[in-house]
């Protein structure tokens, strides 16, 4: 049955995807699937994933540590701050994706939450968190979903209240990475770790 967890090098059974590359080892052991709390690290994973949207997550990560330096550590105050001089800095940094609809939505959203109260980016994303009990364990990726009634939800939460670039498969891909549903399958050593 094709994707079905697969052994790695060190023989532990992995999602399939979580092999492809060294970098995508450690993201896969070490950091998708974990819960991520805290309004200034779940604005990171919001931006990250928008950006994503139409590219290869590889691509993101990879240039991850670029993002965190040209967006102040993707510190909500910090980016709400940003002036059209950051901008127009952002659209010509190398070491993001300089995507003009992505940096302004980013902008944008920065200003939007930065008037939200401390913790209510933490506590909305996470209120669409399902009960896993209800989630059984994908035994291949053809169970893992794109999109979900929750991810759908949580979209239209976020638009309602003023954020931009994300539907509900960028929503779902938030929830898979900040560790909101467990999408590891059965058999991965990363499951429910």
């Amino acid at each position: 049955m094709s994707g079905e967890a697969v052994a790695g090098p060190d023989g532990a059974l992995r999602c399939p995807w979580g092999l492809s590359t060294p970098d995508y080892v450690t993201y896969h052991d070490e950091e998708w699937g974990r819960p991520v709390r805290g309004d200034d690290a779940l604005f990171e994973r919001l931006c990250l994933e928008a950006f994503q949207s139409g590219l290869s997550w590889i691509t993101i990560l990879r240039r991850r540590d670029g993002f965190r330096r040209a967006f102040a550590g993707f510190e909500i105050a910090a980016v709400a701050a940003f002036d059209e001089t950051d901008r127009e800095r952002l659209l010509a940094d190398e070491g993001i994706i300089r995507n003009r609809a992505k940096v302004d939505a980013t902008l944008a959203n920065a200003k939007v939450l930065a008037r939200w109260e401390p913790g209510e980016l933490d506590a909305l994303i996470w209120s669409h968190a399902p009960d896993p009990a209800t989630r059984p364990a994908p035994l291949t990726t053809a169970d893992v979903p794109a999109v979900t009634t929750e991810s759908t939800a949580l979209s239209k939460d976020l638009k309602k209240r003023g954020l931009r670039f994300i539907g509900p498969t960028t929503a779902y891909a938030l929830m898979q990475a900040c560790g909101l549903v467990d999408d590891h399958l059965k058999d991965c050593v990363a499951r429910g770790a």
